[in-house]
C-alpha cells in the first residue's frame, strides 16, 4: 500500500478526538501493535479507544491505513484487523458522528482497497468463524451491502441461524 496516511510522526495524532470524543494519541498504540508488543492489549485499547457504543472520531478515520498498513506488514490474518475497520466504516455512515475529513479520505479509501484484497487473500485458507465473518463483513461493506456486512459483523452464526429461523427460513 502506498499511502499510509497520516504519519507516525506528525504531531496532530495528539489532537484527533477517539470514539469518546475526546483526544486520544494512538501513535504509541499502532506502534506496540507493529511491534508486536503486548499485541491483545493494544488491540484492547483500540477497541476502547476508537469506538464506543456506537461512536467514532477522527482518531479513528486515522487509524484506518495505519491498521491495514500494519496487518499486511504483520503477515497475520487477524480478524481484530478486518472486525475493528469494518465497524469504524459502518459507524462513520451514523449521521451522529463526524465526517470523514477531506484530508484523511484518499488514505482511508486506498486502505478499504487494499484490506478488501487482502481479505480476499486471506479468506482462501480462514476457517475460525470469527475471522472469517469478520473478513466476510469488510467484503459486503466494501461492495456497499451494508446490511449482508452488519449481519456478519454483529452475529455469530447460531445468531444468524435464528434470525432466519424466525423469518421463516428452516
Amino acid at each position: 500500500m502506498s499511502n499510509g496516511g497520516m504519519d507516525l510522526d506528525d504531531p496532530a495524532w495528539a489532537r484527533l478526538l477517539g470514539g469518546y470524543g475526546v483526544p486520544y494519541d494512538v501513535r504509541g498504540t499502532l506502534r506496540a501493535l507493529e511491534n508486536g508488543q503486548d499485541v491483545q492489549a493494544a488491540w484492547q485499547e483500540l477497541w476502547t479507544e476508537l469506538y464506543h457504543h456506537g461512536d467514532v472520531g477522527e482518531a479513528s478515520y486515522a487509524a484506518v491505513p495505519q491498521l491495514v498498513r500494519i496487518h499486511l506488514a504483520r503477515g497475520v490474518a487477524d480478524w481484530n484487523s478486518y472486525a475493528l475497520v469494518a465497524t469504524i466504516e459502518e459507524a462513520r455512515r451514523n449521521d451522529r458522528n463526524p465526517s470523514l475529513p477531506a484530508s484523511l479520505q484518499p488514505a482511508y479509501e486506498a486502505a478499504w482497497h487494499e484490506l478488501i484484497e487482502l481479505a480476499l487473500r486471506d479468506l482462501r485458507v480462514a476457517d475460525e468463524p470469527l475471522l472469517v465473518s469478520s473478513i466476510l463483513a469488510v467484503l459486503a461493506i466494501g461492495k456497499r451491502q451494508f446490511s449482508l456486512g452488519r449481519m456478519a459483523l454483529l452475529f455469530d452464526e447460531d445468531e444468524r441461524r435464528n434470525i432466519l429461523a424466525k423469518a421463516g427460513w428452516p
